[in-house]
Formats: C-alpha cells, structure tokens, sequence
C-alpha cells in the first residue's frame, strides 16, 4: 500500500506523532526547532517550547508531558510548562524518542548530537518526578511502544539494525533485551515505532521510504511506501484509530531532493491502533 500526502512540507525533522482524544487530534514535533505542530482540519500550527522538541505524551490530569533538549518539562492543561532539573549539563548530548509505560510512567532516550556509539542512555520519569536510567551505552534510542497486554516492550537503538524487545513488568520494568527483527540494510534503519492492537509492529525505516508492519512472532505482514526517504515514527489515529500517520524528515537531505520531505503522510491500513498510554504524574 502507499501513503498519501496528508499535509505540505511542514517541518525540517518532524517526528514522534501522538493522537489524543484530550488534545481533539495528532501533535507532533518539528525536533530542532524546538516545536510542537498541531492538525485541525487541513491547518497546522506551530508552537514553540524551547530549544529542542524530541517527544510528547499526554498526561492524564490534562496537558503533556515533554522531553526537551536535556531532560523532562510539564505542560498543565492551561498551556503552562515548567522544566524540571536538567539530566545533564553535556551540550553534545540530546533527548531523542520516548513514550509511556502500561504504569503511567514516561520514557524517553538520549543521543549524542554527532552519533558517538554508547553516548546515550533511556531515562525513565515516574509520577512523583523522579527520574531512573533505565538502559546504558545506546546510541540512538528511539522508538519505545508497548505490546497490548503490556508484557513486553518494542525498542530500537537506531544504528544496530535490528527492533529489539524486552520483558515488561512494574516491579521490575525493562529487562531482557534480545533482538526483535532484523531490518535488511537495503531497507532502511528502524526509527520510531507503534503497535496496533493486534499485537503488530509498524516500523518507520529511515532512509528506506516505508513503513512496514511485523506479526508479533517476527514475519514481515506489509509494508506502506512513502513519498519521503527519510521516515521518522508513526503512530494511530482517527475516529476508529484506523489511520496510521507517519511523519518524515529533510535531514541530510539537499536543497533538490525529497520535495515532500517534512510533510505528515497517512495510511488507511485497516486494522486498528490503540489508544495513546497516557502519563499518570
């Protein structure tokens, strides 16, 4: 199947779609301009909330929570933000892609600006404020989703080729890392993901202009093709969770190349998404 254009060239690197019913519709974030987009209709706008944007989840009291540049913020369901401590002081560092646990506690991964092999670390935040490091010597952490009965958890470290899955449980949260799937070179590099509610895989493959979907048991089911080389996360939404949106990027990409690239597509893949983990703090 092939996805449509869904928006114009709207962002440089958009990434980390999410679709909330809280919100009335799909946020995403154009990452180093340090905004949040919006859909309403046909029209996208654009909200800025500091110097980097990397992901977004709602939170259940209203609002969003927001991973930034060098760690976590709090958006109220007025609007405000309030930026908690810093994670670091490192300025080659940054947040990259995260999302939310079955216990209502948000993730989100680091990376080194230049790809420095073992600079990033996944950070988890719980409600209280406190923050654990979850997983060590990543590189670029990226795309974090739960399977549907929340026992296990979906991960790529972008630069190994492969969709990693671990062990979820409260008591003891991420364990087991162990290969997934492995993605062909040809194909791309996996990027964000999400998991519909059969228990499937939709990967975004950068580089490689396509989603494509996995059964849980690692065989490849379908792929959309995109009109954008560099595919960056997708995500469910709609009225039934029925459309599967899919943000790309222009990074590394010059002037007369990829004229759709930064625009949002999305795909009628008939089959349904779940609805978005929300954090409880």
């Amino acid at each position: 199947m092939r996805a449509s254009q869904r928006t114009d060239p709207v962002a440089f690197h958009a990434e980390g779609p999410v679709w909330s019913q809280q919100w009335g519709g799909l946020r995403w974030v154009d990452m180093f301009t340090g905004d949040i987009l919006s859909l309403h209709g046909d029209t996208v706008s654009r909200r800025h909330v500091g110097t980097l944007a990397a992901a977004l989840r709602p939170r259940s009291a209203g609002g969003a929570v927001i991973a930034l540049e060098h760690g976590f913020a709090l958006e109220d369901s007025t609007g405000n933000i309030i930026e908690l401590s810093a994670l670091w002081d490192d300025p080659g560092l940054r947040m990259n892609e995260g999302g939310c646990d079955p216990d209502g506690r948000f993730y989100c991964g680091s990376m080194a600006y230049d790809q420095a092999p073992g600079a990033g670390s996944l950070y988890r935040l719980d409600p209280d404020g406190t923050v654990t490091t979850v997983l060590e010597n990543l590189t670029i952490s990226n795309g974090l989703e739960w399977s549907p009965d929340g026992s296990l958890a979906y991960f790529n470290d972008t630069p190994t080729g492969r969709i990693a899955v671990l062990d979820y449980s409260r008591e003891f949260g991420l364990t087991g890392l162990r290969p997934f799937v492995e993605i062909p070179a040809e194909a791309g590099y996996p990027d964000g993901l999400t998991v519909d509610s059969q228990g499937c895989v939709w990967v975004a493959l950068y580089g490689g202009s396509a989603v494509r979907r996995y059964m849980p048991d690692g065989r490849l089911d379908a792929i959309v093709e995109v009109g954008a080389t560099n595919v960056t996360a997708c995500t469910f939404g709609g009225p039934e969770l029925k459309q599967l949106f899919i943000t790309t990027s222009r990074e590394n990409r010059g002037p007369d190349q990829d004229p759709l690239a930064g625009s949002l597509f999305m795909a009628e893949v008939g089959v349904a998404g779940r609805p978005v983990r929300e954090f409880a703090g």
